[in-house]
């Protein structure tokens, strides 16, 4: 039996770093049909968002969303928390409210105490309680690594659905958490993680993204997307994509998680901001002086992470203002859009 609590000992990878890379995912997909024909089905698969969503009648669209992995963290507790969050942020991007959940679970019994995976679930409870919905239900499976994650539903009027390809060329790209997770996640598997980074990693990945809710009525919020698996730079490009606009991402604009910065320079990343970098670096130029650090950055894999938004110029700082007060203080203007094909320039400012 693992050493009890030690759920990272179970798993090859952790968090939203367990994804498949982007371009093995377009791969997969590459030969797979298109959900079309469905007139009532207004997101499908076709944009990468991070939902889809079926029009129920002229007042009320259901979001639907699922979203698991394996842990990122060794308390179950938090591992529980973290799971839940990320995967009802999904349901928040698209300006939608969740309305109830389905649990994923996939522990290995043999090895896992039930009290260890009591934690995990009553952790993934208290977040949705939080989030003021009910786990209805579920399905689990003995697997060899510990997996949890969430089927999340949600409502939202279908005039209102925020995607990630409503940007406009002079948009401004918002992104309302700190940058680092998958950093800091590598390093603590690595038992290199400094003093509070802790208290930091986990304060950022179960705070709720309830503010994409709001932002759904908010003026001038065209696009939303959240940053987790690919990085701000892939999930920017998947914005680029929808919206058949270019990007400018502004290197040392994002805020980063407290410790993050020293972790990157001496190289500590995972293995998901390589491959992150390996699928997106074809539409992406960079300053011949960005240092591999920063780039690391932009691909880092966030679990949980923030909001990406593209918002009318006019109206931007109003929306930086809303994000702020609804807790988000290290939202920062990371980048704007423009016209042209879909790419990404990095720039300093």
């Amino acid at each position: 039996m693992a050493e009890v609590g030690r759920l990272t000992a179970l798993a090859h990878g952790g968090g939203c770093g367990c994804k498949l890379a982007p371009a093995m995912l377009q791969s997969l997909l590459e030969h797979t049909p298109m959900a079309a024909g469905f007139v009532d089905l207004l997101v499908g698969p076709e944009t990468s968002d991070d939902a889809a969503v079926w029009r129920l009648n002229d007042e009320q669209a259901l979001v639907a969303s699922t979203d698991f992995f394996t842990p990122i963290v060794d308390d179950p507790f938090d591992f529980g928390r973290i799971a839940a969050a990320n995967a009802l942020s999904d349901i928040y991007a698209m300006g939608a409210r969740p309305i109830f959940a389905l649990a994923i679970v996939g522990m290995p019994v043999k090895e896992l105490p039930a009290e260890i995976i009591r934690s995990i679930l009553a952790g993934g409870a208290q977040v949705c309680a939080a989030a003021g919905i009910p786990i209805a239900g579920g399905h689990s499976i003995d697997s060899i690594e510990p997996i949890y994650g969430l089927v999340a539903l949600g409502l939202v009027h279908p005039d209102r659905v925020l995607t990630n390809k409503g940007g406009r060329g002079g948009d401004r790209l918002i992104l309302t958490k700190a940058l680092g997770v998958g950093i800091l996640s590598a390093a603590f598997r690595q038992g290199r993680l400094p003093p509070g980074a802790y208290g930091a990693l986990v304060a950022s990945t179960t705070q709720l993204n309830e503010v994409g809710a709001r932002l759904s009525a908010a003026s001038g919020v065209h696009a939303v997307t959240d940053v987790t698996g690919f990085g701000l730079l892939g999930h920017a490009l998947e914005m680029c994509r929808g919206a058949n606009l270019s990007a400018e991402l502004f290197a040392a604009a994002p805020d980063l998680l407290e410790g993050v910065e020293a972790l990157a320079r001496v190289g500590v990343r995972t293995g998901a901001a390589l491959r992150n970098w390996e699928s997106s670096a074809a539409w992406v130029r960079l300053p011949a002086d960005l240092p591999e650090w920063r780039r690391d950055l932009l691909t880092d894999p966030q679990t949980s992470g923030g909001l990406l938004i593209a918002a009318d110029p006019g109206c931007c700082e109003a929306v930086l203002g809303q994000v702020r007060a609804a807790g988000f203080a290290a939202s920062r203007i990371v980048g704007c859009l423009s016209p042209g094909p879909p790419e990404i320039r990095v720039t300093w400012a």
